[in-house]
């Protein structure tokens, strides 16, 4: 650029003194400017930087967020960015009894900012890709093999726990930080959950057996019951007759009373005597004594 600016102020020499000077200075600044213009940078907040030179390589530090200079052709920055990113990996693994279990894992992962020349040279920018699946799955391999499927119900907690401090130690070999690791979903095979199911069908078909034998129980103690109480009341009845024979008529008179309230309410015309009624209590044959002889 700095060429064609003195071509074309050595073009506008010919023309008048004082211009063909202007334009070379005006060529001079913008050479200067445009030369100041690339020898510095910013580094925005949340990132860091790692300067390359084309001599070294490489160099063992980092640079802030801030303005910044740099030789021009010769360094160039290379920008991370430093801030957690979230990320959800789903591993298919074996539990302790050889049950299938499907179990997803959020992560929020960073690398290390006293450490991004090492990441660069080792891993490069994808550095994430690269590391966080296989870890991610080695360790929650390496977990859920030490439970049962249901301790993984029941301890789910401390699983999570064993899986964030192992996941945590690994990803630090990487100079990788985690900021949280938790555990989002965990389910199992299609196997497992018929054996579940049937073990609960066969629970409740046990729990209604064991009702039933406990409803037969009770219906024969509550006829023994019915038995005992109507037993007592033919027992109570005959000594009541036994006593008192006007009981018998009493009850007689009731049943009188009832059979002619039946009949009022009929729409019919019905003629009964006394008999009918037995409303004849004052027939001997009413007697206790005449009915125990059987008359």
């Amino acid at each position: 650029m700095a060429d064609k600016l003195n071509d074309l102020a050595g073009r506008m020499g010919k023309g008048p003194k004082g211009l063909g000077t202007g334009a070379k200075l005006l060529g001079v600044a913008l050479a200067g400017g445009y030369g100041i213009y690339q020898s510095i940078f910013t580094v925005e907040g949340g990132h860091r930087a790692i300067m390359f030179n084309r001599i070294g390589g490489i160099q063992d530090y980092a640079l802030t967020e801030g303005l910044h200079f740099r030789i021009p052709w010769f360094q160039y920055p290379i920008i991370y960015d430093i801030r957690a990113r979230p990320r959800k990996i789903t591993s298919p693994t074996g539990s302790k009894d050889l049950q299938m279990v499907n179990i997803s894992l959020r992560v929020l992962s960073r690398p290390d900012a006293m450490n991004l020349p090492s990441v660069h040279r080792e891993l490069g920018s994808d550095f994430d890709e690269k590391v966080l699946p296989s870890v991610c799955n080695e360790v929650l391999k390496a977990v859920v093999a030490k439970f049962n499927a249901s301790q993984l119900l029941t301890q789910r907690q401390q699983v999570s726990m064993l899986v964030r401090k192992n996941l945590t130690d690994r990803a630090r070999d990487f100079n990788i930080i985690l900021d949280d690791v938790s555990l989002t979903e965990l389910s199992f095979g299609k196997e497992y959950a018929a054996a579940v199911e049937a073990k609960q069908i066969a629970q409740q078909e046990a729990q209604r057996a064991a009702y039933t034998v406990e409803k037969a129980k009770q219906e024969k103690q509550q006829k023994i019951v019915r038995a005992e109480g109507e037993a007592a009341a033919a027992s109570m009845l005959g000594e009541a007759i036994t006593k008192d024979p006007g009981y018998l008529k009493l009850r007689k008179l009731k049943a009188s009373s009832q059979i002619s309230n039946v009949i009022s309410q009929s729409q019919n015309r019905v003629y009964l005597d006394g008999h009918s009624l037995m409303l004849n209590v004052n027939d001997p044959s009413y007697e206790l004594k005449d009915i125990k002889k059987g008359k």
